[in-house]
């Protein structure tokens, strides 16, 4: 397994870090990883998403391609655009 390591943390930060993984039951670097992978785990699960509509928005887009309103592209980019 493969090291990081973070510079220039702010105290605060620090001490928050603390403070929850106290909660948690974990030691500050267990949380620290844990915090890592749910954040990472969570943008995957968004891109799966995100692909899901696409493919979703493809497919109505395909059966009424003559309907009124945005394309497919179109609501993706707004919502992406929102973000």
């Amino acid at each position: 397994m493969g090291q990081l390591l973070v510079r220039n943390v702010d105290d605060e930060v620090i001490a928050r870090l603390r403070a929850r993984a106290s909660a948690h039951g974990r030691s500050i670097e267990a949380e620290h990883r844990e915090i890592l992978r749910a954040a990472l785990s969570d943008e995957a699960a968004r891109r799966r998403e995100v692909e899901a509509l696409r493919a979703e928005f493809r497919r109505l887009q395909a059966e009424a391609p003559n309907r009124d309103g945005p394309t497919a592209e179109q609501m993706i980019r707004e919502d992406r655009d929102s973000r």
